[in-house]
């Protein structure tokens, strides 16, 4: 296509992801994708990435995402500095025809202030309630456009944002990384971030009072490792005692983890992320927010498990009630979803996610609103 697209990561993890990391794993998937239908990539990250890319620009050697959680006035400049390394990038040369920016505001904000340059589309991957104040005033003056990660998320836009969105586009999973299990596993599993929206003391409840075993699968304020966690917290000097998650932890989740009936395995290293999903008896996302995208879902229905799911954002796009899964409106409805579970055909699962959801699909989709941004500008 002749095309060069500069792909804006974030300074928070490396592309791929060791783990968690929700945004990351989508760039890693559609990288890979657009650059087999010919597309020069220059990938903006840090100095940990692996991912094969054309070019790669960086900042932070290593990721920043363990600075996460402390307060806003600690940690406002780290995606400032990375930014300012992908303008300088910019302004130093005239061969880059398109700027995919993954930087949630911060990327936005910048590259719509610069006095020139590429036309650039941003990927809205959170919750558009947030930072409404941004998005609901903000003017890409024709430059900086939006695509949106499903039609759930577009609905809820500020109408000045949904202006600028070209469209929603799912998201997709590398199908060939993913297969389903003959033989199933007794645990759920709660794979996500440790997090009050991902509703992990939710999870904990509902699977109790469903009699099945759980499975937590998820770092803690950017921590992967149990007992590394434990050490932090037991050290009064710490600061990340103070980090939200993991008061969260401390307060609402730990309390119910006895090691037998719900688990707490750490973080989960990428490799391992589709054995578990395939083994599990369902995937369980109770989540207290609009989920956008919910990439973990597509994940477990890539491997033939059944998701049971709060029926809020993206979740009412991508499950099929009684088909792929179970919605539920409140907690009797997830301990229902949860005794259920065994009633999905595994195959229906894949089947959906072959259909709908394919890492090639969704670089199509993504070409074709590159021209489209392109076009307009």
């Amino acid at each position: 296509m002749g095309l060069h697209v500069l792909v804006n990561a974030g300074p928070w993890l490396p592309i791929p992801p060791a783990g968690y990391g929700g945004i990351e794993h989508v760039v890693a998937t559609l990288v890979p994708e657009l650059r087999r239908r010919g597309v020069r990539v220059t990938l903006a990250t840090v100095g940990t990435s692996a991912i094969e890319a054309d070019e790669v620009v960086a900042l932070f050697d290593e990721p920043m995402f363990g600075e996460i959680g402390a307060t806003y006035n600690m940690v406002a400049g780290i995606p400032h500095a990375h930014m300012q390394r992908v303008t300088s990038e910019l302004r130093a040369r005239d061969d880059i025809d398109l700027v995919h920016d993954h930087l949630e505001v911060v990327g936005a904000a910048v590259l719509a202030a610069m006095d020139k340059g590429p036309p650039a589309l941003q990927t809205l991957h959170w919750d558009l309630r947030k930072h409404r104040d941004f998005y609901a005033t903000f003017d890409g003056r024709g430059r900086v456009r939006f695509a949106c990660v499903s039609e759930p998320q577009l609905a809820t836009a500020p109408r000045r944002l949904a202006e600028q969105v070209v469209r929603a586009i799912p998201l997709g999973v590398d199908l060939d990384a993913f297969a389903p299990s003959a033989a199933k596993d007794d645990a759920v599993l709660a794979l996500s971030r440790i997090t009050p929206v991902k509703g992990t003391d939710v999870a904990a409840r509902v699977s109790r009072r469903a009699g099945v075993e759980l499975l937590l699968a998820g770092p803690v304020a950017g921590v992967d490792d149990p007992a590394e966690l434990r050490a932090r917290l037991a050290d009064p000097r710490d600061p990340l005692r103070g980090f939200a998650d993991a008061r969260y932890w401390t307060d609402a989740v730990a309390p119910h983890v006895d090691g037998e009936r719900v688990r707490w395995i750490g973080g989960v290293a990428t490799g391992d992320r589709a054995a578990l999903l395939a083994r599990a008896r369902a995937a369980l996302f109770p989540v207290q927010w609009d989920e956008p995208g919910a990439t973990a879902a597509i994940e477990a229905l890539a491997s033939g498990t059944p998701v049971v799911a709060t029926r809020r954002g993206a979740f009412a796009a991508i499950v099929e009630h009684g088909v792929t899964g179970f919605l539920a409106d409140d907690e009797d409805g997830l301990v229902e979803g949860l005794r259920r579970a065994d009633e999905i055909d595994p195959a229906a699962c894949r089947r959906a996610a072959e259909e709908r959801f394919s890492a090639g699909r969704m670089a199509d989709d993504y070409l074709a609103v590159y021209e489209e941004v392109l076009a307009r500008a």
